[in-house]
């Protein structure tokens, strides 16, 4: 949007207020119905489900966030009773879900509010405070659960904003301007609501591809639908190209008790995959490949490989099975802190993706 479209929309009180109406309006009558969420112009969620589904919900889309939060609450209704849990349990509930860093300071946050007798704080900058809460949640939090005034602002909403005032400055460099213009329109009462309207019509109206301005509560305000070309914002900075990793997993097999059993490792609590329980592999990072060498000289076997992306870094990993007598793999075992784990039980293991994908191999 040219600085004289944007002044237009902002230069007096009607065209803003109407884009908060009008989608309040449309709020009230077509809000998705979502586990955690109240219902439009109701009291706010309690605040323990909002921050559990928030966390879930960075870089997660809800489809794949519902059975999740089903189980944690199922499991830990209560932010005491998170508090309370085994690290390992949580990390295992968390598996498959990804990004799991957010799982370790999803559980220091609920150690903190715990202290603090389970209670969360209700404003943004005391939200800010907690272990793992950045800007976004804590203002998603102070104003859905608290009813707190409070500019939220996540991928969706930066389509809307962007789009709403055809922002011709690229992404990320844009964010800034997008949180001052979400600001403008955000209104003083109702702002939870109006967070997850706002979020909402991302999500089903104005989507990435084919936005549907013929159902767009604002489209009478949008400059991007004016211009022709909705779908051009929000204007993104040409992407860099992946760097490529390589590693190896061990497959490492042997008989318990009768019962075949594989040999599992617990990753360091930092990191990549930080506190998951994986195979063990050759120490590849997002900074460099791995160093290909078996934790057991002897006999092995290539199972195949496994791609994964990551955010930053694309993995190719091959997987290698141990072919070697079982004489020297209690001492390795106990060298690499391993455990056995059952194979029956496998998929109680929670392993990560990227390690449940590479036990599928070894598994065939």
């Amino acid at each position: 949007m040219d600085s004289s479209s944007e002044t237009a929309l902002l230069a007096n009180d009607p065209p803003h207020v109407a884009v908060a109406r009008d989608l309040l309006a449309w709020y009230d009558v077509h809000a998705r119905q979502l586990p955690w969420r109240a219902p439009p112009g109701t009291p706010p969620s309690e605040p323990y489900r909002v921050w559990l589904s928030e966390v879930m919900l960075q870089q997660t889309t809800v489809a794949a966030v519902k059975a999740y939060f089903a189980a944690f609450i199922e499991r830990w209704p209560s932010v005491m009773d998170l508090a309370a849990a085994p690290d390992a349990d949580v990390m295992a509930a968390w598996a498959g879900l990804g990004y799991y860093a957010r799982a370790r300071n999803l559980l220091a946050c609920a150690r903190e509010v715990s202290a603090r007798g389970g209670v969360f704080p209700s404003t943004e900058e005391e939200l800010r405070a907690l272990p793992g809460l950045g800007a976004y949640t804590a203002a998603a939090v102070a104003a859905i659960a608290f009813g707190q005034r409070a500019v939220v602002v996540d991928a969706n909403v930066e389509r809307v904003v962007a789009r709403l005032f055809a922002l011709e400055d690229a992404l990320p460099g844009a964010r800034p301007r997008i949180r001052e213009l979400a600001d403008r329109i955000t209104p003083d009462a109702r702002a939870g609501d109006f967070a997850q309207a706002m979020m909402d019509l991302g999500a089903t109206v104005c989507t990435s591809r084919n936005p549907r301005c013929l159902l767009c509560p604002i489209s009478a305000d949008c400059a991007g639908r004016m211009s022709g070309e909705p779908e051009r914002f929000p204007v993104k900075a040409p992407k860099k190209a992946k760097p490529r990793r390589q590693g190896r997993a061990f497959w490492i097999e042997r008989e318990i008790g009768g019962e075949p059993h594989v040999l599992t490792v617990r990753r360091e609590g930092k990191g990549m995959l930080g506190g998951m329980r994986a195979l063990p592999d050759d120490g590849w990072s997002a900074k460099g490949d791995g160093h290909a060498e078996p934790p057991l000289a002897g006999a092995w076997e290539p199972l195949g490989r496994v791609e994964h992306v990551f955010t930053h870094f694309t993995l190719e990993l091959g997987v290698s099975g141990w072919l070697g007598a079982d004489a020297p793999l209690e001492q390795m075992a106990r060298d690499i802190d391993g455990e056995w784990w059952p194979l029956a039980r496998i998929d109680e293991a929670g392993l990560p993706t990227l390690f449940a994908r590479a036990a599928r191999l070894g598994l065939t």
